[in-house]
């Protein structure tokens, strides 16, 4: 019985190749083999699919003859993997197809580690070092100002014996006899297509082509050890609750002298019982009595810097905010500060004396 081509792809007869590229690549991800779940044989039928109809000419005699396609296959008319030996040429033209920018695999892991490309080989790249995450809490003028703090972190270092090497001082390296200085073991392996060989970074001197003819004697081979490594930190003027640093190569060492990683302090702030901060912006609330805002007053603030004398106009209404320029809180990537806010109330007593009772209530008296 002929196969439905479009069918096992999920298309229509009238699908375009981008079409057809899509329903592939989604399938082909769906039933690979090493994937949980995977199904060699759909993969299989999958594939013989793509390469008729993505084949102008192929597709062409498909949808012409239908049954009889088949026996001109079996015939020789073509090999189904003829022009897709490599899939090089199918990878990069995916690369950019509109819908597979943020696919969660990679082409050269489905088909360069399943098919092997006929002795192609995929690099692997030295990982670096791991990154470390911290978080800092620091006082609220700390981060206004800026601070430095000394921290001890428990981490991998380069070896201070072999200096990241892992070879013992005054020994050698010598070739690997396991890859003989290739980095990479050939496989041979048998798939449901056929006889592929493959290559792998070789186990024994990880891919270098050689190792210490006398391993370091601190670290074992491994180029870094793990310490106490006391650091000083410079907290930066300004910085906000939440905000991050990043110390470029404090974090773990890599092995055998690879990129170290980075550090990440994540600050938190703890609150001032007097002022607030909103961004660059303080905020602050003092409490006047009625008769310095009716008649108008000079009182101390509190600001960052100290105290400061502020003007309160005669007349002046509860909540009303005057503005301290230039006292916020420093910009952590440019010049200048912000502003400082402040908010007046004013203060009602609760109990009043005989003569504060009088002198209200004539003052009542006058303004009706």
């Amino acid at each position: 019985m002929s196969k439905d081509y479009y069918h096992i792809l999920g298309v229509n007869k009238n699908a375009s190749p981008e079409e057809i590229k899509r329903a592939f690549f989604k399938l082909a991800q769906k039933y690979h083999p090493d994937k949980a779940g995977g199904d060699a044989e759909k993969f299989k039928e999958v594939n013989e699919a793509y390469q008729v109809l993505n084949d102008p000419q192929k597709r062409a005699q498909y949808d012409q003859f239908g049954t009889t396609f088949e026996q001109a296959q079996a015939r020789g008319g073509f090999s189904g993997f003829e022009g897709f030996r490599d899939f090089s040429d199918f990878a990069e033209a995916m690369k950019g197809s509109q819908g597979f920018n943020n696919v969660e695999f990679d082409l050269g892991d489905i088909f360069g580690d399943f098919f092997g490309f006929g002795g192609r080989t995929k690099k692997e790249r030295k990982k670096r070092g791991r990154d470390i995450e911290i978080e800092m809490k620091i006082d609220f003028r700390e981060a206004i100002f800026g601070e430095e703090k000394i921290i001890d972190l428990d981490k991998y270092i380069i070896c201070p014996h072999c200096q990241g090497s892992g070879n013992e001082p005054g020994s050698k390296f010598i070739t690997c006899s396991s890859c003989r200085g290739s980095g990479q073991i050939s496989h041979t392996q048998r798939t449901f297509f056929g006889q592929f060989s493959t290559a792998r970074i070789c186990p024994t001197c990880g891919g270098q082509g050689k190792k210490p003819e006398k391993i370091c004697s601190k670290c074992k081979g491994e180029g870094r050890v793990k310490e106490i490594k006391r650091l000083k930190i410079k907290i930066p003027a300004g910085i906000d609750h939440g905000q991050s640093i990043k110390l470029s190569g404090q974090g773990e060492a890599g092995a055998k002298g690879v990129q170290a990683g980075d550090l990440f302090i994540t600050f938190n702030i703890k609150e001032d019982p007097y002022f607030k901060r909103r961004e660059y912006n303080i905020f602050s609330k003092e409490y006047i009595s009625f008769s310095q805002a009716a008649l108008g007053a000079k009182i101390k603030v509190k600001t960052l810097d100290g105290e400061v004398l502020l003007k309160i106009p005669a007349g002046t209404q509860s909540g009303k905010v005057f503005r301290l320029g230039g006292e916020g809180v420093p910009h952590i990537h440019g010049y200048g500060r912000g502003d400082h806010l402040v908010e007046v109330i004013i203060k009602i007593p609760e109990k009043l004396t005989k003569k504060q009772k009088q002198l209200l209530e004539e003052l009542e008296k006058e303004n009706s």
